[in-house]
This record gives C-alpha cells, sequence and structure tokens, in this order.
C-alpha cells in the first residue's frame, strides 16, 4: 500500500478498493467484458454504488446507466464508481458533477466538477477536458485526480497522476506531462509568486485507486508499466 497524505479526507475515503464488495464488483465486471458486453445487454454501467446519489435529480439505482449528459450528485459517505467509453471514474461523497457527451453517446468530452472530488483514467482521444471553477484540464490520455476544497474558498486541486495534460487557471496555463502525480493548486486570485497555478504536493489519493480504475478499462498506470514508482511528493517524477 502506497503511503498517502490526507488534507480533510478520511481514510476510509481513500481505502474504499480495499473492500470485499469493491473487489468482487470489479472483477465481475472485467470477466462480463466490460463496457462493451454491458452495452450489448443492456446492462447498467455502474461497477459500484454505496451509498445514496442521485442523477439528474433522481435518485441513482446500481441497475440503472450512466449516460453523458447526466448530472450526478453523491450523498455523505456514498461511493461511485462506473465507466464511459475507455473512461472510468471514482466519485467521493459530497460530490456534484456533470458528463457531457463527446462525438458519440458513449464518449465524454467534458467532465464538469462543481462541488466534491473525482478521480478518473481516461484512455486515448481528442477534444476532452475537466473543468473547475478555476481551472481547465485538456486530457489526452491519462490518470488523474480532481477536488474542490470548499473551506479553502473552493481552491481547486489536480494531480495529473500520469500522463500529459494541458492545465489553465485564467491567463496562467502550463503543460503537464507527469510519469508519477505533479499536482497543482488552482486559485481564484494570484498569490504571492503572481501566478493562479502553483504546485501542490499528491494529496488525498492513492496509485491503488488509479490502478483500481485503469484496470476496468483494460489499462495499465505508468507505474505498472514501468515496474516502478518515484516519490510521491507532487513533482511528477519517476525514480531511477
Amino acid at each position: 500500500m502506497t503511503q498517502h497524505l490526507l488534507q480533510g479526507r478520511q481514510e476510509k475515503e481513500i481505502l474504499w478498493f480495499q473492500r470485499r464488495d469493491a473487489l468482487k464488483a470489479a472483477a465481475a465486471w472485467v470477466a462480463l467484458g466490460g463496457l462493451p458486453a454491458a452495452m450489448a445487454q443492456q446492462r447498467s454501467n455502474i461497477v459500484q454504488l454505496t451509498g445514496d446519489a442521485t442523477i439528474n435529480g433522481s435518485r441513482l439505482s446500481p441497475q440503472q446507466a450512466i449516460q453523458t449528459g447526466d448530472e450526478i450528485q453523491t450523498g455523505p459517505g456514498s461511493n461511485l464508481v462506473f465507466v464511459i467509453g475507455n473512461s472510468s471514474f471514482q466519485v467521493r461523497q459530497n460530490s456534484r458533477l456533470s458528463v457531457e457527451r463527446g462525438s458519440t453517446l458513449n464518449a465524454v468530452s467534458v467532465l464538469r466538477l462543481l462541488t466534491g472530488a473525482v478521480a478518473s483514467v481516461w484512455g486515448k482521444g481528442v477534444n476532452r477536458s475537466i473543468i473547475m471553477p478555476t481551472l481547465t484540464a485538456g486530457i489526452r490520455g491519462t490518470g488523474v485526480y480532481s477536488e474542490i476544497f470548499a473551506d479553502q474558498g473552493n481552491r481547486n486541486y489536480f494531480c495529473n497522476c500520469y500522463g500529459t495534460v494541458d492545465l489553465s487557471a485564467g491567463n496562467d496555463k502550463q503543460l503537464s506531462q507527469a510519469q508519477y502525480h505533479q499536482a497543482f493548486w488552482a486559485d481564484p486570485e494570484a498569490r504571492n509568486n503572481g501566478r493562479l497555478l502553483s504546485p501542490a504536493r499528491a494529496l488525498n489519493h492513492t496509485d491503488e485507486e488509479l490502478e483500481f480504475l485503469a484496470g476496468l478499462v483494460d489499462q495499465r498506470t505508468s507505474w505498472q508499466i514501468a515496474g516502478r514508482k518515484g516519490i510521491k511528493d507532487g513533482s511528477g517524477k519517476m525514480t531511477y
């Protein structure tokens, strides 16, 4: 188990992937053929749902399917994992987001995070982004973690766990190319350095969560492929 730094989150939120029901759900999802089989058999694309959540204002059940265009909200103590196209998502408790349609009904073009936090793995594709109140991230095929810190004036946090991401906060732009967790704060107003984007530590998510999500869409993380990891300090570098 990799070390992780918590800020405003509880340990049990980060260790959801260790639960027996989560492991069984993931194994069943893969064994049944993943999303293509779920679509062909008209089954749900929800891998796991614990606690309460709503979809477009109505209560979400594990038997329903989440589609692009839907708005999702999770309640206290809940956890939601689902797959659309070649992307997988894990939604923390007390989160609100929408998934907007891309080139097809089963392709997400925009993940719009309004409150809370989401971990996600994205396969290769174009014209896709994560939009938060003070940050926009252009996704090229990567694993990321996004969180809005309401207790810090809705300060936005973003970690490019691996891959390439184009980041933008106001006029402040940066290309992030990470092998192992490169993290940023995005502030509503410039801080002492005059910038809206600033370096951050890797917070509130684990390697194992990203590995879990990658496995749902037949992918592996950069550190699984390389067979080694870096120091989880938010720099994005891998140990050689």
